[in-house]
Parts: C-alpha cells; sequence; structure tokens
C-alpha cells in the first residue's frame, strides 16, 4: 500500500520494510548482521529499530523523542565503503517508493541523501580514500 501521508504507523512500517531487505541484501546484510545481529525482532534490533523510527519521524516534521547525532553509533563498525551507502541508498529508494506516493517518498529520499553524505564525511569514507 502507498501512503499519501506520513505518521509513527507507515514510518515504523517503512523502517522495518527497509532493514528486512537490508539484511538480505548479501552487501550491507553481513555489516549489520556482525553488529546487531540476523533477527529483527531480537536484541539489539528493537534499540535500533526504534531508534530509526523516531529519527525519521523527526526528519519528516514529526514530534519525536529522538536526540542525537548519528555519526558515534556508527563509527565503531567499519567495513562501510562508499559502495555500501550508494546501496544504502538503493534499497531506501526502493522501499519508500513502495510504501509512499511519489512527494512523500521523494522528501524520504531527499533526507536520505543528505544523511548519507554527512555519515560519509563524518566518518571519512570516501572515493579519493580507496
Amino acid at each position: 500500500m502507498r501512503y499519501d501521508v506520513v505518521n509513527r504507523d507507515n514510518i515504523q512500517e517503512m523502517v522495518r520494510a527497509f532493514y528486512a531487505c537490508v539484511l538480505a541484501d548479501e552487501l550491507l546484510g553481513p555489516i549489520f548482521t556482525r553488529v546487531l545481529g540476523d533477527d529483527l525482532e531480537q536484541g539489539k534490533w528493537r534499540e535500533h529499530l526504534y531508534r530509526l523510527e523516531e529519527f525519521w519521524i523527526l526528519l519528516m516534521g514529526g514530534v519525536s523523542s529522538y536526540r542525537g547525532d548519528p555519526t558515534p553509533a556508527h563509527a565503531f563498525i567499519g567495513g562501510l565503503t562508499p559502495e555500501s551507502f550508494d546501496r544504502w541508498l538503493t534499497l531506501f529508494k526502493n522501499v519508500v517508493d513502495e510504501h509512499f506516493g511519489e512527494q512523500i517518498a521523494a522528501q524520504f529520499y531527499k533526507k536520505a541523501v543528505i544523511v548519507a553524505a554527512q555519515l560519509r564525511e563524518n566518518l571519512g569514507v570516501d572515493d579519493d580514500d580507496l
């Protein structure tokens, strides 16, 4: 179903669908599994998904409990490359396009591109370093 409004419920649905795709991905899956495990319903994933839901609620203009900077949480992961960020963005775009109407999906994706660029810069993941 494609939503034409953004609310907590459909952001939660989108975030969970997105990370299910991430876990199934041959490039990103092993990175996330190594750090968070392989079950979205257990352990570290539960807290991570909640934070991501709050993060996207905040970015899309809703009332959220999210406070903080995503960079420190990603600094210890290791193995992040320009390709992993590109894949993350491709999967994200596919999922938001499936879940939201064209204009809302474009808003999500525009914000995701900014987030990815900031993380790449802050973490020193740069094409010139390869």
